[in-house]
Order: C-alpha cells, then sequence, then structure tokens
C-alpha cells in the first residue's frame, strides 16, 4: 500500500518493530528498538542524541572557588589545575588571583616600600583627609607618621589631602598637631 506523505511503500509499525531488538539506553534506561545492523557494529547504545552527549562527559562538576556556581570541568582541564580551584568566568579567577598573589606573595613584590596606599585602600579605613576632612581619593596620599616610608604598619599611615601632606613634612608646629591629633585618636 502506498501512502501519498511518503515516498516509499509503509508498512505497519507493528511488523517493523518485531523484527528489531529492544535494548536499554545506557543513561536513562529508556527502551527503544535497535535495527539489528546498528547493533552489529556497535550503535544503538543511546536512545537519544541528548544522552550519547551526556555518555560522553568524562568530567566532573565543581563549584565556582569564587560564586559558587556549579562548572563542568574535564579530565585534561582537572589534571592542569595547580591549585585546584576552579573558576567559572576570568573575573572569578582574577578576584582569587589579585587576593592570592598580592603583597609578599606578588612577584612584583619590594620589601613592601611601595605599597602603603593599598595598604591603607585593603584595610577599610575610609579615604578622608585626617585633618581637614576632604573625601576626593584623586588628592589624597598616604603619609607616614614616623617619615619612615619603610614601616608600613597600619598604625604608622594616615590619608592627608596634598596640601596637608605638604604641610606635614614642611612645617614642624603642622606635623606635632597632626601626630597629638592621632595619639588622642587611638587612646580613644
Amino acid at each position: 500500500m502506498f501512502n501519498q506523505k511518503q515516498r516509499y511503500c509503509h508498512l505497519p509499525s507493528s511488523t517493523l518493530k518485531l523484527d528489531m531488538p529492544i535494548t536499554k539506553c545506557k543513561i536513562c534506561s529508556k527502551e527503544f528498538y535497535v535495527k539489528p545492523s546498528h547493533q552489529k557494529i556497535g550503535w544503538g547504545k543511546y536512545c537519544s542524541n541528548e544522552c550519547r552527549n551526556k555518555s560522553q562527559l568524562l568530567g566532573k562538576y565543581f563549584p565556582c572557588s569564587i560564586c559558587g556556581k556549579e562548572i563542568y570541568r574535564s579530565p585534561k582541564l582537572i589534571s592542569r589545575s595547580k591549585s585546584k580551584k576552579y573558576f567559572c568566568s576570568k573575573s572569578c579567577q582574577t578576584l582569587w588571583r589579585n587576593k592570592e598573589f598580592s603583597g609578599k606573595k606578588s612577584k612584583n613584590w619590594k620589601n613592601g616600600e611601595q605599597a602603603y596606599r593599598n595598604i591603607l585602600k585593603r584595610s577599610n579605613i575610609k579615604p578622608v583627609c585626617s585633618v581637614c576632612g576632604i573625601t576626593d581619593e584623586r588628592i589624597l596620599n598616604a603619609h607616614h607618621l614616623d617619615h619612615d616610608r619603610t614601616n608600613n604598619h597600619i598604625n604608622n599611615l594616615i590619608w592627608l589631602c596634598l596640601n596637608c601632606h605638604f604641610l606635614a613634612h614642611h612645617d614642624k608646629v603642622f606635623a606635632s598637631k597632626i601626630n597629638n591629633m592621632v595619639t588622642v585618636a587611638q587612646l580613644v
């Protein structure tokens, strides 16, 4: 009997399926029919392309070390990781690297002589001039109370605007005023 919608003679589907063996999908265990010729050459293991694609994933799922988003990593990428930390994006990796390799762990560390501004920024001290109260970060400098640039202890650093910083280094009365003010603030 010839079907108008198809080009070839159409046999009832019940007779076709009787000749084909039933197998179970290796992923979802769903039963489906497989052509014997496909079974001979090793095909017919999966019920759909979706199940076949799942079978090809040999890696593992990991949470992103920064945001916790679940990500897939192939065995090759797992073996290449030195830190055994995995990230969903370059921005998450950069956040981790900036925390991990800052300060003494950085390749560019030079005994902390030039890190005083970053130390103040990371210390959660508000960037406000300690004398006049200016908050514009573009004109704020980190000032060493003992004038020793290698002493980058947080108790030795304060924020000063350009004008107050100049006066702290060139006016002894102003410098003693700043030291007294900081001493009183530390006692409170």
